[in-house]
């Protein structure tokens, strides 16, 4: 289990396809487009561009989710990073949408460098918004 929920314990197909639809709904929807636009204006304000992983908000940086609460100038510091629902809430997103940013910023990009995690992120970013 990681930061984003997920696991690798897939033995029911549809769940992985009701899990996959909830994330496609959550990118596509209206809150899922103001966030993924207000993560590509975090990232690109960020002065460093890196990400780290396995916390929103560190003393080396930000992941992916935390560009958006610095950017917003949210204590996340009292937030579980591998709470789902609770970094959801508190980012005013669908569940599915935070764990699916979570996934990619730290298991996808796992073995990039914080520079390139920070481009890979901002490319699926900007590929999302509609």
């Amino acid at each position: 289990m990681s930061r984003s929920g997920y696991t690798d314990d897939c033995d029911d197909n549809w769940d992985m396809i009701r899990w996959r639809g909830a994330v496609t709904s959550a990118i596509r929807g209206k809150r899922g487009q103001e966030f993924l636009r207000e993560m590509l204006a975090a990232l690109d304000a960020m002065p460093e561009k890196r990400l780290i992983i396995e916390e929103l908000v560190g003393p080396e940086g930000c992941c992916a989710l935390g560009s958006v609460a610095m950017q917003r100038g949210l204590d996340v510091s009292r937030l579980d990073p591998e709470n789902s629902r609770e970094v959801a809430a508190a980012f005013g997103i669908p569940r599915a949408l935070a764990s699916e940013v979570a996934y990619l910023n730290d298991e996808e990009c796992h073995y990039s460098t914080d520079e390139e995690r920070w481009r890979q992120m901002r490319a699926w970013v900007q590929e999302q918004i509609r």
